[in-house]
């Protein structure tokens, strides 16, 4: 069995290296073809071409390279073709992915599209495009079934991926001694994002926000999750910081610079998105943030029909953790953010019970891992297919 995988960003590439590998585990002769990063390659896949050529995020953003995604199109197109696979399973990254998918089901491949896209969010009406375009959404969200159900297209709650990634597993005492902290040292939390606009747009905002915070918390030590895509823009944008930030390029570590957190009562700056949930699952109080150009905001916010930004928000429908998105998201704002709940015991407590109620609603129907939930579905899409 040859199943086609195209994954667009790092949180993608994540998703379909534990898919790949849960495939593998239940059909070991499974073989893949398709596009992704590191993790996917790790479980043997072969990338048409460089993923970070598909991590673009923003109406404005994306057109200079417009061009180049049209030819990275018919690039994937016709190797699916060529290939003829038992099915193709689009990752995430909505905007080439399913515009991937709208050319090939037409042509008898059955289409899986794991992350279900944010048409709930803004833009509901899109709804009807995407029924034409996929067999089935594999959904992390509880509330998304309901929504592409009622909308006539197939949909399985899978549970979120965050449940098995181990961000409430790390060794913080092993963290600190791997980058010989000082007993006085207080490391927080920054994750600015996968994407080199994000990086571009958070990290000088919350560089000023931590060297305000450090005043009124001496010994604050930032710690910076790196993914393969930004490392190299993240090196450059923090080099001129006044405190130094840890830098971890791996799970493992930063896994455990997420124990060094929580361990000490630190907080986190952290771009809205997956990332919040992991902050949540390692139970670190955080502030949630974002940035896009001043053009696309005003788009954005005449389609938006969500209240919150935060994930942790919106599955507990209040506001657990603030936000600061586009013109709220300043330097003043985020320290004063960073520190409260640093300083205020009772504020860290109110986030951490948010964040349980919240990570309770993830879990998959049957309780096992959400990669596994994932993989059975893709199978059963594949073996309905008609020969």
């Amino acid at each position: 069995m040859l199943i086609w995988l195209c994954a667009g960003e790092a949180s993608g590439d994540l998703l379909g290296g534990r898919l790949m590998a849960a495939l593998r585990r239940a059909r070991p002769e499974v073989m893949f073809a398709g596009i992704g990063g590191e993790r996917m390659a790790e479980q043997g896949l072969t990338s048409l071409f460089p993923m970070r050529e598909l991590a673009l995020m923003g109406l404005l953003e994306v057109l200079p390279s417009l061009r180049r995604l049209a030819r990275r199109m018919a690039e994937a197109e016709a190797d699916i073709l060529a290939r003829r696979p038992a099915i193709l399973v689009t990752i995430d990254a909505p905007s080439f992915t399913l515009r991937l998918a709208g050319r090939i089901r037409p042509r008898g491949i059955p289409v899986v599209h794991y992350v279900a896209p944010q048409l709930w969010a803004w833009r509901p009406g899109r709804v009807r495009k995407l029924r034409d375009r996929v067999d089935r959404v594999l959904a992390l969200l509880p509330f998304e079934a309901p929504f592409f159900e009622n909308a006539g297209i197939p949909v399985t709650f899978v549970g979120h991926p965050v449940l098995e990634g181990g961000a409430d597993a790390g060794n913080a005492a092993r963290f600190r001694a791997a980058h010989a902290l000082a007993p006085t040292a207080r490391p927080v939390l920054v994750m600015p994002g996968s994407r080199r606009s994000e990086v571009q747009r958070l990290l000088p905002i919350f560089g000023v926000a931590l060297e305000r915070a450090a005043l009124a918390e001496p010994g604050l030590t930032p710690v910076l999750p790196v993914g393969a895509l930004v490392r190299e823009a993240v090196r450059q944008a923090v080099r001129n910081w006044p405190v130094a930030p840890i830098l971890v390029t791996d799970d493992a570590a930063k896994h455990d610079g997420f124990a060094a957190v929580a361990a000490t009562g630190g907080a986190g700056l952290i771009k809205s998105g997956t990332s919040s949930l992991e902050a949540a699952l390692a139970g670190i109080p955080h502030a949630v943030a974002y940035r896009v150009h001043p053009v696309t905001a005003a788009i954005v916010r005449r389609l938006v029909q969500v209240p919150h930004a935060s994930l942790v928000n919106l599955l507990e429908e209040r506001e657990v953790v603030p936000e600061f998105i586009q013109e709220r998201c300043t330097p003043e704002a985020l320290a004063e953010a960073l520190v409260r709940p640093m300083q205020a015991p009772a504020v860290a407590a109110t986030q951490r019970a948010g964040f349980a109620a919240a990570l309770a609603r993830l879990h998959p129907a049957d309780g096992g891992a959400p990669s596994e939930a994932a993989a059975r579905a893709v199978l059963a899409v594949a073996a309905a297919r008609p020969v």
